[in-house]
């Protein structure tokens, strides 16, 4: 594993393309920590984030743990690359829908990313397209590539004359891993110390 250089700016990659639901997370986490000094880079698949951040490309990656790919990440990145888990949160997603063109009376066709297979009944639809990202959904869409899309409502916004909005979700609260090269886990829990769903029945004192 390559010496990591020193610089004063931090490196943090997450899931692209430009607009993905990563690239939002990721720079409202930065915002919340206060960490001004950072850039995002965005990346096709985390297996490559984890070669990056082993190779002193980048420092930290931010990864939605309903990924598809979350478990295996987690695993690779503690047994193959020594890179850990070092902070969770909780984060509301872009505002998303189901997306349709225009062009369609009766959509038969739908793409979507795995992880949001249950985010709406989807009955109506006779097939289901994979996709890595609910950015590509939203290319293909515009490409014609399939009738409809589970993607962000703000596509729909931009490409009003091609698109209708047939299902608003809304957002949706995901929880958020962060892995980086330095361990924080002590053999402990590692959480808040305060959250406000048992605040009525803890007796937790901060000390």
């Amino acid at each position: 594993m390559n010496t990591p250089k020193k610089t004063e700016e931090l490196t943090f990659i997450t899931l692209g393309p430009s607009g993905t639901n990563h690239e939002f997370v990721t720079h409202n986490y930065l915002k919340y920590r206060g960490i001004q000094t950072a850039s995002v880079q965005l990346i096709d698949n985390f297996q490559l984030g984890l070669s990056m951040i082993a190779d002193g490309e980048a420092d930290h990656m931010v990864q939605a743990a309903v990924h598809p790919d979350c478990a295996d990440v987690v695993a690779k990145a503690h047994f193959e690359y020594d890179i850990h888990i070092i902070d969770t949160f909780i984060s509301p997603s872009k505002e998303l829908g189901i997306l349709t063109r225009r062009d369609v009376k009766i959509p038969k066709s739908i793409a979507l990313q795995p992880a949001t297979r249950k985010y709406a009944d989807l009955n109506k639809w006779k097939e289901f397209v994979p996709v890595n990202s609910i950015m590509h959904v939203a290319e293909g869409l515009l490409e014609g590539r399939y009738d409809s899309g589970l993607t962000t409502v703000e596509i729909a916004e931009q490409y009003k004359d091609v698109l209708r909005i047939d299902t608003r979700i809304g957002t949706v609260d995901d929880p958020w891993i962060v892995y980086g090269r330095c361990r924080v886990s002590n053999g402990e829990i590692i959480a808040s110390p305060t959250c406000s769903a048992f605040a009525d029945f803890s007796m937790f004192d901060g000390q």
